[in-house]
């Protein structure tokens, strides 16, 4: 499985990886996880959009600095050339959804609509 971050993502990543020290470790732990399921399983993974190219989806990301409270991953799943490209990663104190302007722009950038 090869894993991308758009530009937004890594912005965000380094903002609140300097805030939850565990945060480097736990997007690991999270590869593992949907290198095995890509879509996930379970109530903590939520399809936001799906086409005949790529699914985009929602997740929770657990962090082991916040002890029991978890971040939210957006990310697309392009099943054809086996590729995870990190959208959004977002902390539901400081944001309460998605951003879906940012899911439609990668959309776009990558030709998928």
């Amino acid at each position: 499985m090869n894993f991308n971050e758009t530009d937004e993502f890594s912005k965000d990543f380094k903002r609140l990886s300097k805030k939850y020290r565990s945060l480097p470790d736990d997007l690991l732990e999270f590869k593992k996880v949907v290198a095995a399921l890509p879509l996930g399983s379970g109530k903590h993974f939520n399809v936001i959009t799906k086409t005949e190219q790529v699914t985009v989806t929602k997740a929770r990301l657990f962090c082991r600095y916040l002890r029991g409270a978890s971040l939210r991953i957006t990310y697309a799943y392009r099943e054809s050339i086996k590729t995870i490209d990190f959208i959004e990663i977002y902390s539901k104190r400081e944001q309460e959804n998605e951003d879906r302007n940012r899911i439609k722009e990668f959309l776009k950038t990558c030709n998928l609509i």
